[in-house]
């Protein structure tokens, strides 16, 4: 790896470590700096502000969220297996990356950039298109019977999963982040759904 490519990616853990803790909106790029004794103009000169700063985190995540997904795809697992690798790998992303979330509707130009907007937007549709594939070997396989649009089936499974995770964010609101019991009857209940979802496509 390059010289550059490594000092790049010290950064980005270096922001990550404070953005976990501190959240995006508290941080400033002066902290990150003094965080991994860097000069400013060093900090800046690979990441021009704070807006691609926040961008290579979030592409650092979501990298590292796939990779981690895909060492179970290329195991040959069954759908229920897959699916309930995700909702444990979600969980642990979940739990270590809360407070990125506690970010969003920030006006902390950072967070609200039409580049960040833009490459969450693509991760969805990567997460949509994963999914997709994971009901169509499925199907291929004959664990499940024949769909006519793979693409509605993955969509409406992540909307129900999606809605979950909500519930429990708005149940933890009153303290704020939602507490180690939430997060587990969260984590419980998209199983469950999951098994169902899956009983629901057999043959």
């Amino acid at each position: 790896m390059a010289e550059t490519d490594k000092k790049r990616e010290l950064i980005i853990d270096g922001a990550i470590k404070r953005f976990i803790h501190y959240g995006i909106n508290k941080t400033t790029m002066n902290e990150i700096a003094e965080d991994l004794s860097v000069s400013k103009p060093s900090l800046y000169y690979y990441f021009p502000d704070k807006t691609s700063l926040t961008l290579g985190v979030f592409e650092k995540i979501f990298d590292d969220y796939f990779q981690l997904l895909d060492k179970d795809q290329k195991s040959g697992s069954g759908i229920e297996s897959i699916l309930l690798n995700i909702i444990e790998v979600k969980y642990r992303f979940f739990l270590r990356y809360y407070m990125l979330h506690l970010s969003y509707g920030n006006p902390d130009s950072s967070i609200s950039s039409v580049e960040l907007r833009s490459f969450l937007e693509k991760a969805f549709e990567r997460n949509c298109k994963y999914h997709e594939h994971i009901f169509e070997q499925a199907m291929a396989n004959g664990e499940i019977a024949p769909q006519e649009d793979i693409a509605k089936i993955a969509e409406l499974y992540l909307s129900c999963q999606s809605g979950l995770t909500s519930l429990c964010i708005i149940h933890g609101n009153k303290e704020l982040l939602p507490g180690k019991k939430e997060v587990k009857l969260m984590r419980e209940k998209q199983i469950n759904l999951s098994k169902i979802f899956i009983k629901g496509l057999i043959k």
